[in-house]
């Protein structure tokens, strides 16, 4: 009895770049079973050690989470569909009614379309003049988003963000011209979005968010939209939205791959209940590692946006409760049930979360006290630096250089004389590679050292001893020996 699994972009690797795959089986267990004996590369990225599901990959029947269900235990039919969900990252108004703000003229006639929609209308947009909504990260999603906040007439929009503007930011990130690279983004963003809309009032808080910070930030908005591209901002954001009592308009992205939900609302789930865990470092590759369509925060950002201005409007029905899965690819959008978890540590009915914590420990960034140390910050004798490797390289040391990319990055920029086998093929093409006792040195290499530090620590379970992880991967080795090559 075949059942049709979704497979989500950054699985796919495993599954020979199948997007779905039919699987025989009677229950989730069965069908997990024999996807991951038909594709064994799948199974570390699904199951724990200790054989359990990973608690930051999900998997629904149809549109129900199995944890709500009879988890792995659960009964389908060939009429069902089971989709993997991995972590990547009704509202009420924002404002009571006698404090709203009168509209200019110049006003009713910017927002004219507005005002004739019954859904807005002339309450709806001094609703929309009276709030405040905060945009962690002027990225990819905080663009579009803050672009259409701006436009539609949000009276206060703000921005969180630290960097400065690069070249490669320009694919997606349509705040920015090319005569902004080198400028504050929050600076050229600002410059941006006045020009827009000179009468929406521009806040920017050039500072990473913290622990410390959080929440003295948060409680001078009424929405938050969430454009982290990092797991410990997106708990950060969560958990200060959770214990401020402000909505979470939430997005994702990742290659052709977005999701959206609204979390923290009252009674509502909140992003802990749908991945109670983060995934270890390096282990879900970010989008500087994987890519993104430039398009796709486009859709997801302006999703956001229009969920944040449903919320202040109390208009429609939010996606608080449901996520949206949408896949550029096929053009395919599915939107799943969530639910609240009575046992989360921070919404639900007994939290033990009860402040701010350290997030870049929580999600292993860093190390805790008493851990003995990061697994992807590896022993002095297996790093070598760009320089190191190239002055080996040139007096004619014995070296093997195994650069564990895809192929479309191998064609950007590469360290001459590499041998390329990309990390979803190494554990299948281990025979290609020297005598791990014979043979000469190995010096592993990704983009920036994640995933070589993986291939090192695969290589060293099959008795590779003489191996090295190239710190900064090809990228420090472009800056530093080969400027003459692009880099990404």
């Amino acid at each position: 009895m075949a059942v049709k699994v979704f497979i989500p972009t950054p699985l796919r690797p495993f599954t020979d770049q199948k997007a779905v795959v039919e699987v025989d089986g009677a229950s989730v267990a069965e069908i997990l079973d024999g996807l991951t004996r038909r594709h064994g590369d799948l199974r570390r990225h699904l199951f724990g050690d200790d054989g359990r599901l990973r608690s930051f990959v999900n998997v629904y029947v149809n549109d129900r989470d199995i944890r709500y269900l009879q988890k792995t235990g659960t009964p389908v039919t060939t009429d069902d569909t089971v989709s993997i969900v991995p972590s990547v990252a009704g509202g009420a108004p924002a404002t009571a009614v006698d404090e709203l703000p009168a509209l200019s003229q110049d006003e009713v006639t910017r927002y004219s379309r507005h005002l004739i929609m019954p859904e807005v209308g002339v309450e709806g947009q001094r609703r929309l003049k009276a709030a405040r909504v905060l945009c962690v990260g002027a990225g990819g999603l905080g663009s579009p988003a803050s672009l259409y906040l701006t436009a539609a007439g949000v009276g206060t929009v703000g921005l969180v963000d630290f960097d400065t503007v690069d070249v490669s930011n320009l694919q997606r990130q349509i705040l920015y011209s090319t005569r902004d690279v080198g400028r504050p983004k929050l600076e050229a963003a600002a410059e941006r979005l006045g020009a827009m809309n000179p009468e929406v009032r521009i806040v920017t808080h050039d500072t990473p968010l913290t622990s410390a910070n959080a929440l003295d930030i948060f409680q001078d908005y009424d929405v938050i939209v969430d454009g982290a591209d990092n797991f410990p901002t997106r708990y950060l954001v969560n958990d200060a939205c959770v214990l401020a009592g402000t909505p979470n308009a939430y997005g994702s992205i990742f290659r052709f791959d977005g999701q959206a939900s609204v979390f923290a609302t009252k009674g509502g789930p909140c992003y802990r209940c749908l991945y109670p865990e983060p995934p270890p470092p390096g282990l879900v590759p970010s989008c500087a590692e994987g890519g993104v369509l430039g398009v796709l925060p486009g859709l997801i950002g302006t999703i956001q946006a229009t969920e944040a201005i449903k919320l202040i409007l109390g208009a429609g029905e939010s996606l608080a409760g449901r996520l949206l899965l949408f896949d550029a690819l096929t053009m395919r959008v599915r939107t799943l049930q969530l639910q609240r978890d009575p046992g989360c540590p921070i919404c639900g009915d007994q939290p033990t979360i009860h402040a701010l914590i350290d997030y870049e420990q929580f999600c292993g960034v860093v190390p805790a006290a008493s851990s003995s140390a990061d697994p992807l910050k590896l022993p002095a004798e297996f790093r070598t630096t760009a320089k190191e490797l190239a002055s080996r390289v040139a007096r004619g040391d014995a070296v093997w250089i195994l650069d564990v990319r895809e192929p479309r990055e191998f064609e950007i920029c590469r360290v001459p004389g590499s041998t390329l086998i990309p990390l979803g093929e190494l554990p299948k093409r281990l025979a290609e590679l020297p005598d791990p006792v014979t043979g000469p040195d190995i010096v592993v290499h990704c983009k920036a050292g994640v995933r070589s530090a993986k291939a090192l620590a695969l290589l060293r379970e099959h008795g590779y001893e003489r191996i090295r992880n190239l710190d900064g991967g090809v990228v420090d080795w472009v800056k530093q020996v080969d400027p003459s090559q692009s880099t990404y």
